[in-house]
């Protein structure tokens, strides 16, 4: 495996193990080097959202790199306040155009709200009928919003990306997506930099010649989890793809999971405030 290897999507799109996180990274300069890092570093999947205020950056980076678009899997998402069907189909066209982009490889539902989502789904699913978006899914989803969701939709999402790191995992819900042929994403896997002040972390890396970081991301795609740490700093961009020189055995694997105390970094998708 390395930064170009990937996993078969429920539609047969093929999409990275692993790519870059834009959250926070500033529109401009910061956003706009960071991408190119990462695609200078061997990268080739961007993830970014309207409500991260950067796409134009994500856009411009990508259109002055020198990989082709079409070698780079490009993800936005649609913000709360978008969501229903026409502002649906409006907020895709105001991605496209600031990503600089014709079509999208995946669009993401951000939060899950109820019956609104439904409409957002069907605006999304036209949107992927006609060839605009590759790969359409969700974004903190729980099991609870997929068994209500799913019954609504002519097309099966093909990603779920979540809150996902060693003291969060939420096997049900891996299970779950599992069965269902949906693949799970992982966002916040590296906890804001936290996974370095766990001993267990702390000691495998010692074990593995790796720095916790490194070993947490590796721990994800051994998961089955797609995953895509957000840096703006070349040094981390460069080390954090540097994963597919080694395995962590089952035991350590184990050792990783029972770090799990179902806690969470960001909002609980049934108590959002936006």
């Amino acid at each position: 495996m390395d930064t170009t290897s990937t996993t078969k999507l429920n539609n047969g799109v093929e999409m990275p193990w692993f790519g870059l996180g834009v959250f926070r990274a500033e529109e401009g300069g910061e956003v706009e080097k960071a991408v190119k890092v990462a695609l200078e570093n061997g990268y080739h999947s961007i993830d970014t959202a309207a409500v991260y205020q950067n796409e134009k950056g994500v856009g411009t980076a990508i259109r002055e790199s020198n990989v082709r678009r079409e070698d780079i899997f490009l993800t936005s998402k649609v913000w709360n306040s978008d969501q229903g069907y026409k502002s649906t189909l409006r907020a895709f066209d105001e991605s496209l155009s600031k990503l600089q982009t014709d079509y999208l490889d995946l669009y993401l539902i951000h939060w899950p709200k109820g019956e609104l989502s439904v409409e957002t789904w069907k605006a999304m699913e036209e949107l992927y009928e006609k060839k605009r978006i590759r790969a359409i899914g969700i974004s903190n989803f729980l099991v609870h919003h997929l068994e209500e969701f799913l019954p609504e939709c002519n097309v099966v999402p093909a990603v779920n990306q979540v809150e996902f790191h060693p003291e969060l995992i939420q096997p049900d819900l891996l299970s779950y997506c599992q069965n269902k042929n949906i693949q799970l994403e992982a966002w916040s896997p590296i906890m804001k930099g936290r996974v370095t002040e766990i001993p267990v972390m702390q000691a495998l890396a010692v074990k593995y010649g790796k720095t916790p970081v490194q070993v947490v991301l590796r721990w994800d795609i051994q998961k089955g989890v797609v995953t895509i740490p957000k840096s703006v700093t070349p040094e981390r961009i460069i080390s954090n793809a540097d994963i597919f020189d080694f395995e962590l055995s089952d035991e350590d694997m184990a050792k990783i999971d029972r770090i799990d105390k179902n806690e969470r970094i960001g909002f609980h998708p049934d108590k959002i405030p936006f």
